[in-house]
């Protein structure tokens, strides 16, 4: 292996020290993969080319500001912001169409999928992320069904028989935690932006 090619965390410390072609060699490594993202979600040249130039702009305001601090994990916090980025356009646009909620489970589908591209793995661990932080604002006894349903993947009569409320009870504490987290993710836009 070619060791004398710069990692990530080497070229964005190098940048905060004052070095501005480090970040134009980052923007150059990780461009084609980046773009392409984006370009898978939008399918629009144009609108591409905007989002790419927001994503980096938002990137080079956090470094500036020195609030960057994902330990060296460049290209996965950069997608992150990209997606947020990507998922404004949709909102602002009135039409979500690779983010649409109709179904109580809906908002898990994406936790569900075993053959993620890398990709979709960043989204998948933000949107992991995020849902532990909004299952957090669950009221407790909700929290705990939820949890046990999609966490610990057990049925109804295991959560009835550990909680001590009868099925109903449970199914009506699932249905309601749902209910309460579209409100919540409403709340916070769908995803929450760092």
């Amino acid at each position: 292996m070619n060791t004398t090619i710069p990692s990530d965390a080497f070229l964005v410390n190098a940048y905060i020290n004052g070095n501005e072609k480090a970040l134009s060699d980052l923007i150059q490594r990780h461009k084609q993969r980046i773009y392409s993202f984006i370009y898978s979600k939008v399918a629009d040249r144009d609108v591409t080319e905007d989002i790419f130039q927001d994503t980096f702009i938002k990137v080079i305001n956090t470094l500036k500001r020195g609030a960057y601090n994902e330990e060296g994990k460049f290209l996965p916090w950069v997608m992150r912001i990209a997606h947020n980025l990507i998922i404004d356009h949709f909102r602002k646009n009135n039409r979500m169409p690779k983010f649409e909620n109709n179904g109580d489970f809906n908002i898990f589908s994406v936790l569900c999928d075993d053959d993620l591209n890398a990709e979709r793995k960043i989204i998948k661990g933000q949107v992991e992320e995020d849902l532990r932080r909004l299952i957090l604002e669950l009221p407790e006894d909700q929290r705990e069904v939820l949890v046990m349903r999609l966490y610990k993947d057990m049925s109804f009569k295991e959560i009835s028989d550990q909680t001590g409320v009868s099925i109903n009870t449970a199914l009506g504490r699932m249905r309601y935690a749902l209910i309460n987290l579209r409100k919540v993710i409403d709340k916070h836009n769908i995803v929450l932006v760092n």
